[in-house]
């Protein structure tokens, strides 16, 4: 039996609809939310443009703007099908993985800017010790990330999965 034979279409639009407003709730824009929980939902992690407006019955530029926004923010990308004009768009292999690597990146860039202000304002200004707090979590969040990555790797080579 085909696994698409017992996937309820109904269990999987609910599925998709309740993370993306997890996700919009955190922060991400609503419709990159849904086109987001739909690719991850899908058995590929691939969709065309037509198969992600169908599924989320929504128009064709509302999925362009999602997936501009998912590109930008390196989740998705655009392959080309093969043999065909149509792109389509994929999540990431290890997405999660490269996200918060992404975002050590971000915390380096912040940490140097604070550190910045903090010899502008001076240490024992109250506006510098703040800065210097908050650059001193960020290094430590940044120390503490890394190593978490690493472990993660290791863990999930003991992970059943395909």
């Amino acid at each position: 039996m085909d696994v698409r034979d017992v996937r309820s279409e109904e269990a999987v639009s609910r599925f998709v609809e309740r993370f993306a407003a997890q996700l919009t709730e955190a922060g991400m824009q609503r419709m990159a939310a849904r086109v987001f929980a739909q690719l991850l939902a899908s058995d590929s992690g691939a969709m065309t443009s037509a198969e992600l407006s169908e599924a989320l019955q929504i128009s064709p530029a509302a999925v362009s703007g999602a997936v501009a926004y998912l590109t930008r923010v390196t989740m998705v990308s655009r392959e080309r099908e093969p043999g065909s004009r149509r792109d389509r768009y994929v999540l990431h292999n290890e997405l999660w993985y490269e996200t918060f690597t992404r975002r050590d990146q971000v915390l380096t860039l912040f940490e140097q800017t604070l550190r910045d202000g903090v010899a502008g304002l001076g240490a024992d200004t109250p506006a510098g010790a703040r800065m210097a707090e908050t650059a001193a979590f960020f290094e430590f969040l940044q120390g503490e990330m890394l190593g978490m990555m690493d472990r993660w790797r290791a863990h999930r080579a003991t992970l059943p999965l395909p």
